[in-house]
């Protein structure tokens, strides 16, 4: 299973920035569309950004315009540029493939993300 470790979450005022990145374990991780998932308290998690191997971009309404993904395929990494940032955005964030299966991967441990002056 492709095993994931994010990185860079961490307090910040709102219009502040902050960059994740996540790196992968395994082969796959080239050959996948990946994508940053977010998950605040009491709410489901939900995908906000994906990336295709190609370099293919989309984003919820919710970030577009403020957030960015890319990819590192050489480094196993995947990173989100986020922007603009809103107390809403404060959340767990979690990287994964897109689509999520249990058979190819799990859930890493996540980066929070807390907005707030």
């Amino acid at each position: 299973q492709v095993q994931l470790v994010e990185s860079g979450g961490g307090l910040v005022q709102p219009g502040g920035s902050l960059r994740l990145s996540c790196t992968a374990s395994g082969s796959i991780f080239s050959i996948s569309t990946m994508g940053w998932y977010r998950q605040a308290p009491g709410k489901q998690r939900e995908l906000v950004a994906r990336i295709s191997t190609g370099g293919m971009t989309n984003y919820a309404d919710s970030v577009k315009g403020r957030f960015t993904i890319s990819r590192d395929n050489a480094k196993n990494t995947v990173y989100l540029q986020m922007n603009s940032l809103k107390p809403e955005d404060t959340a767990v964030y979690y990287c994964n493939l897109v689509p999520f299966s249990v058979y190819v991967s799990q859930w890493g441990q996540g980066t929070q993300v807390t907005v707030s002056s």
